[in-house]
C-alpha cells in the first residue's frame, strides 16, 4: 500500500498481512494461588461459554479458587441473554432480572436455574461509570442477591428496553417500551448500580508501596532468638542467602488462550490498579476470618 502523507517529501510504502484477528470477550488472570480475575469487555454471543471455560482453567489449576475478581469497568453491554446467563453461572435460585413496561406490558421475569458446578467461592464485581446496560443487570442481580460485594464507583444507569418497529419503504422506528429491574425492584435507569464499597481509580506507582523503615530487634547485633538453642541456627542464618519474592503462579494451559496476544492481560500491572488490588484484599480478608472464632 502507498500512502501520500503531509510532511512526507516521498511516497510511503507499507505491507498488509491479511490474518483473522479473534475477539474475545473474556480475559482471565491469576492474581495469585486459589484467587481469579476475570474480565469481561462486553457481551458477546459466547462470552458465557468463554466464561465458563476460563473458570473452568482456573478453578482445575491445582489451587482451588478461593475468590474471584470479576471486572465489569468500562464493559458497554451487549446481548441481555448473555448477561442473564453470566449471572445464573453464580446463582442457584432467584429472580435475576426483570422487564416491566407501562401498564404492565411487554413485562418478562428471568429466573435463576440449579447448577451442575457449584461456585460458591466469594465475588468481588468491579464497575464504573462506563459500566452500562447488561453489566449493570449483571452487578445488579449478583448484589441484590448478596452473591457478590460491588466495588468501584456508580455505574452509567442505562435501565431501558428498546425495540424496532418496522415502517414502510425499509425504514424503522426505534423506541423505548420498558425499564430493567433488579431483583429487589430496583429501577437502574438514570440511577446505576452503587456500589457496596466505593474505591475510586488510582493507579500504584512503585515509588507509592510504602517500605519498612523501622529498626526491629531482629536486627540488632547480637539480639535474643526466639528460642535458645546450641547457635547453630543463628549461624545458619547468617549464612543464608537472601530471601527472594514468591514465584508468580504459573498459569493453567486452558488458561493461555485468554491472554490474547492483541491484548495481553499482565499480572504486575492487575496487581497496580488500586481497585483489583482492593478487592483482591477483601477476598483473602474473607478466607481469613471465616475461620476465625467468636470469644
Amino acid at each position: 500500500m502507498t500512502i501520500l502523507r503531509q510532511g512526507a517529501s516521498e511516497p510511503l510504502e507499507f505491507s498488509l498481512v491479511r490474518d483473522v484477528i479473534p475477539i474475545y470477550s473474556v480475559k482471565a488472570e491469576l492474581l495469585k494461588p486459589g484467587y481469579g480475575y476475570v474480565w469481561i469487555t462486553n457481551f458477546r454471543e459466547n462470552t458465557t461459554s468463554d466464561l465458563i471455560q476460563a473458570l473452568d482453567a482456573m478453578e482445575s489449576s491445582g489451587t482451588p479458587l478461593k475468590g474471584l475478581v470479576l471486572d465489569l469497568r468500562d464493559n458497554p453491554g451487549g446481548i441481555l441473554n448473555q448477561a442473564i446467563e453470566v449471572s445464573d453461572l453464580f446463582l442457584n435460585s432467584g429472580e435475576i432480572l426483570s422487564i416491566k413496561g407501562r401498564d404492565g406490558q411487554n413485562t418478562k421475569v428471568f429466573k435463576a436455574h440449579p447448577n451442575e458446578v457449584k461456585r460458591n467461592y466469594p465475588i468481588v464485581v468491579l464497575i464504573n461509570g462506563g459500566s452500562a446496560s447488561a453489566s449493570e443487570i449483571v452487578a445488579g442481580a449478583l448484589q441484590d442477591d448478596k452473591r457478590a460485594l460491588i466495588l468501584g464507583t456508580t455505574s452509567f444507569g442505562k435501565g431501558s428496553v428498546q425495540t424496532v418497529e418496522t415502517l414502510r419503504d425499509g425504514y424503522g422506528l426505534k423506541f423505548t417500551i420498558a425499564r430493567y429491574y433488579t431483583p429487589s425492584g430496583r429501577s437502574i435507569q438514570a440511577k446505576g448500580v452503587e456500589p457496596d464499597v466505593v474505591v475510586k481509580p488510582n493507579v500504584i506507582a512503585e515509588a507509592d508501596v510504602p517500605t519498612e523503615r523501622m529498626i526491629k530487634e531482629k536486627d540488632l547485633k547480637n539480639h535474643l532468638d526466639a528460642e535458645p538453642d546450641d547457635g547453630s541456627e543463628a549461624m545458619l542464618q547468617e549464612q543464608a542467602p537472601e530471601k527472594k519474592e514468591a514465584p508468580a503462579p504459573e498459569d493453567p494451559p486452558a488458561l493461555k488462550r485468554f491472554k490474547a496476544k492483541h491484548s495481553p492481560l499482565d499480572r504486575k500491572t492487575l496487581l497496580g490498579d488500586n481497585q483489583v488490588l482492593r478487592a483482591l484484599d477483601i477476598l483473602i480478608s474473607y478466607d481469613i476470618f471465616k475461620d476465625l472464632k467468636n470469644g
